[in-house]
């Protein structure tokens, strides 16, 4: 259930981050009486009315999952409709198996639109990348079955991969390639999925696709397939020059990893590879987050100076002339009738958005940092620890939303290393196998001052929060 690499654009109009139909309280896929959904009954057991049942395989995980349509507003058409666009098998009247179960993850609970997907599995150890996966990244509520009661410190690998921190690559060009712009004519691209290499140089020729999907987990999302009208723009010279113009944009940045045949199982919602007018696999509001007017903000961005002169502050595909790709969208948009108000107040990104307004709440069970500097939290092993002044914003994803200003001390576990575990942490004090990203290496914390209250985030990963709270040092 981890964000991927698709929502660059902000997925299509009925269309999820997965390429999936929506379903919601406003939208015309189920009956909406007013009613209260269905209640599930104790754990473990049949919920009390089900109007259908979808396997299929996670997208995500590439595992098994089922989901149960309990919501008193789902028919048997949309249960249909819904299972297909998972890929999946459609039972109506029928509920998921019960075996070999991990847990549900209710969505939309107490409402029309109630569902329940169940997560299959055997090891313990993943129960608590599926309860972040539920609760962080999809918006539900996750109902552990006993294999994932009280799994406390368990934290095993789980099914995503761990994220690649960014890192600046330098080397030589390609054989007949003209010099690069850096120091000895070597050309330096950031490896991160908001990175650009050297305009008409490809992305994938300096830097790892492999390492994007690991900072935005990939997978395939169906383009839009919507039979294009005959479109005169593409005998205008003007027009396909600026057309090509874009392509060649997006084909230097990291958005090319899942946007064109790159991508090892096809692309996530459009694709520069297309035949005729390769923007035809947009959806609507793919065009308007590329154009900004969808608010994308939350994936963060490079400044241009250390990008390669590409930026994203203006539009949401990076470019080094960001008034000429604004133009180009908006253009497009107005070609297809859409208008700037209509998607007024929308963000992209999910739960990178959602996080960055999180409001912490007082620690409780002993999180925080103890009158000894032991730094105690709940929810399993970590590799990000952090100790920030309270009122801090919250930290997200590199490489600008990831230390915030505000923060007193971070501690990270590398890609290779051990995720480390409550109280095993004393502040200002790094851990073997660990590295202190704030303040520098070598460097001491500023002094926690007894009385003051202080904002504790650790994460199990990047943007996989297992403890967000308020404490007040006692020492």
């Amino acid at each position: 259930m981890a964000q991927g690499c698709v929502a660059d654009d902000g997925a299509g109009d009925g269309e999820s981050g997965d390429g999936t139909e929506e379903v919601g309280d406003e939208g015309d896929s189920f009956d909406d009486d007013g009613g209260e959904g269905e209640e599930s009954g104790e754990t473990g057991s049949e919920p009390e009315s089900s109007a259908g049942s979808c396997d299929y395989v996670s997208v995500f995980t590439q595992s098994a999952e089922c989901r149960e349509y309990t919501g008193s507003g789902w028919t048997g058409e949309a249960v249909v409709d819904d299972c297909a666009a998972l890929y999946g098998v459609s039972a109506l009247d029928a509920f998921c198996s019960t075996q070999d179960v991990l847990g549900r993850c209710v969505t939309d609970g107490g409402t029309p639109g109630e569902v329940k997907t169940v997560i299959y599995g055997f090891d313990a150890d993943s129960c608590e990348v599926q309860a972040v996966g539920c609760e962080t990244f999809g918006g539900g509520e996750w109902v552990p079955e006993p294999i994932c009661d009280g799994t406390g410190n368990g934290g095993g690998g789980g099914p995503f991969p761990t994220f690649t921190q960014p890192t600046l690559e330098c080397v030589d060009p390609l054989p007949g390639e003209a010099p690069g712009t850096s120091a000895d004519g070597q050309v330096c691209t950031w490896q991160m999925i908001g990175g650009a290499t050297e305009p008409g140089r490809q992305f994938e020729d300096y830097a790892s696709c492999e390492v994007v999907y690991t900072q935005r987990p990939y997978y395939y999302a169906p383009p839009n397939t919507a039979e294009p009208a005959e479109d005169p723009r593409m005998e205008d010279p003007t027009y396909v020059a600026e057309l090509d113009w874009v392509k060649e944009q997006v084909e230097a940045s990291g958005c090319v990893c899942c946007h064109s045949d790159v991508a090892p199982d096809g692309p996530g919602n459009w694709t520069v590879d297309a035949l005729g007018n390769w923007t035809d696999t947009f959806y609507d509001s793919g065009l308007a987050f590329a154009a900004g007017w969808i608010d994308s903000s939350a994936f963060g961005a490079y400044p241009a100076e250390d990008n390669n002169g590409f930026d994203r502050d203006l539009v949401g595909i990076p470019s080094t002339d960001p008034e000429r790709m604004l133009a180009f969208f908006e253009a497009e948009l107005a070609h297809r009738g859409r208008t700037k108000d209509e998607f007024e107040g929308q963000f992209a990104g999910g739960p990178l958005h959602t996080q960055r307004l999180y409001e912490p709440t007082a620690c409780e069970g002993g999180e925080g940092v103890d009158a000894d500097g032991t730094v105690k939290w709940g929810g399993g092993l970590a590799r990000y620890v952090y100790v920030l002044e309270a009122g801090s914003e919250n930290p997200t994803v590199p490489p600008n939303l990831d230390l915030p200003e505000g923060t007193v001390w971070r501690v990270d576990v590398p890609e290779a290393g051990d995720p480390i575990g409550s109280g095993t942490v004393s502040f200002g004090e790094v851990p073997a196998g660990t590295s202190q990203r704030f303040p520098a290496e070598g460097a001491a914390p500023a002094a926690l001052v007894p009385g003051e209250d202080y904002y504790l985030y650790v994460s199990r990963d990047v943007i996989q929060p297992i403890t967000r709270c308020i404490f007040t040092y006692q020492g």
